[in-house]
């Protein structure tokens, strides 16, 4: 069981950080997307999760303005398909 995992019980949290990250946030019943807005940039996304995710590449790109495809990063890492050796902090208690 990992240490934090995405599910209904974490959302509060998560649109609760993204408030205070100074976004504006609401559900739009029409797309059943939740959404935030700040400065303009505007993001949406099935889970507070998700959005949350969004938002932090929009925070790590940190674009000064908007193009096309603003939020590619070209590393060419691919996602592993193992996991790596580690103890998670759950059994170091």
């Amino acid at each position: 069981m990992p240490t934090l995992s995405e599910y209904t019980n974490v959302y509060k949290t998560a649109l609760t950080v993204i408030r205070k990250k100074g976004f504006r946030t609401w559900y739009d019943d029409k797309t059943d997307l939740f959404c935030a807005e700040k400065d303009g940039w505007d993001f949406c996304a099935y889970s507070p999760c998700g959005l949350l995710g969004v938002i932090s590449i929009y925070e790590h790109v940190n674009p000064s303005e908007y193009k096309e495809y603003w939020w590619r990063l070209n590393d060419g890492e691919e996602l592993s398909h193992s996991k790596p050796e580690y103890v998670s902090v759950m059994k170091k208690i």
